[in-house]
């Protein structure tokens, strides 16, 4: 094929690890690589959550492409994916376009509202850097309102998180951890402050183990959290939600709504004609998408169906890491014509670990071995800082590592 373009779409962590492996597999007379992504970082999707509730700055979490990647080795355009138009081997940015050979379509996840009225309105996501920082200034701002009114507003010290899945759990271990400093900084006592998850499953976590789900719950409603399960998010306005429960509606006054319900691919994946379910390319054993041989996919735009059970499994970025070994593997295969077999990519699933806060987690790893407490917070840690160690060595582990492990 001569010199083949490849061309890698998004720098996250199933596209940025792709292209940190080919930049070490491949030389520049083998191929040329190009990584597209619309800002000039790659970010810790894992810790927007931190982000957002303002215990973790968000500088902490972005990486500049540049201290990833090789300049010299690899083209990186700063540039907005508007459409992949797969029949011509071409994808068109806003500012231009690209032609390849190999494409890694990598483009991360957008917030599915399931049609609730008013959540893309007025709720917040915790989908990037600057909507994680947007919700940390707007939790601030009403607490800084609440006493600057003559009439006191109690919507403004309440919180509502929509969805008791990973994101949302997360994000209010680290509310509570945050709430009684911006109560001390704002003059607000904490009893004052309200914040309420709303989930219309019987429980929390619902794919976790049930000592777990209850661990959790209890750490956080000890701290002030509301669960509300069994309810159904019905609208959201600038100033209140509703909610229903048992076939009764209720009102909750309050300016800031999370919605932490559910996530789906980019929609650029949907729209650009590749073979989908809800948006994920159900990518074949080696990570292509069916019916073209030169596309790969990675990260929440690849639906990997677990052989023995024959259901999907969850976009995690552990499984976007573990995939970018297959892809590249697979990629360099092609161009150096090792071999008419590709790799096929097994999810080694070790686990999973659920912030609490800092020195707070549950986490089921190795084979259901349960973990709590300070113990799971420290090996939430670990896996933070092994990822850091994985994709920028020993530098990247040292100006982002989270080594104070007890705060």
């Amino acid at each position: 094929m001569g010199k083949p373009h490849i061309v890698i779409l998004g720098a996250g962590y199933g596209g940025i690890m792709t292209a940190v492996k080919l930049e070490k597999m491949l030389s520049g007379q083998e191929a040329t690589l190009t990584l597209v992504n619309k800002y000039d970082y790659h970010y810790q999707t894992t810790w927007l959550h931190e982000n957002a509730a303002g215990t973790l700055h968000h500088d902490r979490s972005r990486i500049p492409i540049k201290d990833i990647m090789n300049m010299q080795k690899t083209e990186f355009v700063l540039d907005t994916v508007v459409s992949i138009k797969p029949e011509e081997k071409k994808v068109k940015l806003e500012n231009g376009e690209l032609l390849y050979d190999i494409l890694v379509i990598g483009l991360g996840f957008e917030a599915t509202t399931f049609g609730t009225p008013g959540i893309e309105e007025h709720a917040f996501t915790i989908r990037n850097i600057n909507s994680a920082r947007l919700i940390k200034e707007h939790v601030e701002y009403n607490f800084a309102m609440y006493h600057h009114e003559d009439e006191k507003n109690p919507g403004r010290l309440n919180i509502v998180v929509g969805g008791g899945g990973l994101t949302g759990i997360q994000f209010l271990g680290e509310l509570v951890n945050r709430i009684p400093e911006l109560c001390e900084e704002y003059d607000i006592h904490k009893t004052m402050v309200r914040i309420i998850n709303i989930e219309r499953s019987p429980t929390v976590l619902s794919d976790f183990d049930k000592q777990l789900v209850e661990y959790a719950m209890n750490s956080l409603e000890s701290r002030g959290v509301e669960f509300i399960t069994d309810a159904t998010l019905k609208e959201c306005a600038s100033d209140h939600v509703i909610y229903e429960k048992d076939g009764k509606r209720v009102e909750i006054p309050t300016y800031t709504t999370i919605w932490a319900a559910g996530v789906h691919a980019n929609s650029i994946v949907e729209k650009s004609g590749f073979e989908h379910h809800q948006g994920s390319i159900k990518v074949s054993h080696d990570m292509r998408a069916p019916d073209y041989d030169d596309v790969f996919a990675i990260g929440d735009c690849a639906m990997i169906i677990n052989r023995d059970t024959g259901e999907a499994y969850s976009p995690t970025a552990q499984i976007a890491i573990q995939a970018s070994d297959t892809v590249a593997n697979n990629i360099r295969a092609l161009i150096q014509e090792e071999s008419e077999e590709l790799e096929t990519f097994e999810p080694k699933l070790l686990g999973t670990v659920v912030s609490l806060g800092h020195t707070d987690a549950i986490g089921d790893i190795l084979n259901n071995r349960k973990i709590f407490g300070w113990k799971a917070a420290l090996m939430k840690k670990v896996i933070d800082n092994r990822y850091l160690l994985k994709l920028g060595g020993f530098n990247l582990l040292i100006r982002k590592s989270k080594f104070n492990i007890f705060n």
